[in-house]
């Protein structure tokens, strides 16, 4: 299962857990039901702003609960950026044979 069928998942078992109706999760976040059911079934073109927050609506955490894991992370991530070029270029290759 990928990231955004886990997603997915996670949010629909939440929203069954909370006994919500899937247009009212949709009318509370402000998205139409077929945009909810889009992102019930993982559908990679709903915008990833609005999977989120519907994962947010119905409590799906989408990191760690952990403040100090959170925090371990956040540093691993800002370290590992800190060494690498913050502009991205395409390696030049020189394929003239």
């Amino acid at each position: 299962m990928d990231a955004l069928e886990m997603l997915a998942a996670r949010v629909r078992v939440a929203r069954r857990e909370r006994r919500m109706r899937a247009a009212e999760l949709a009318e509370r976040v402000g998205v139409s039901l077929t945009t909810l059911r889009k992102v019930e079934r993982g559908d990679p073109t709903v915008a990833l702003g609005v999977a989120f927050e519907v994962a947010a609506m119905v409590g799906v955490a989408l990191f760690h609960d952990d403040d100090q894991r959170r925090d371990l992370e956040a540093e691993h991530l800002a370290t590992r950026l800190a060494v690498l070029p913050s502009v991205v270029r395409p390696p030049v290759v020189d394929d003239d044979f």
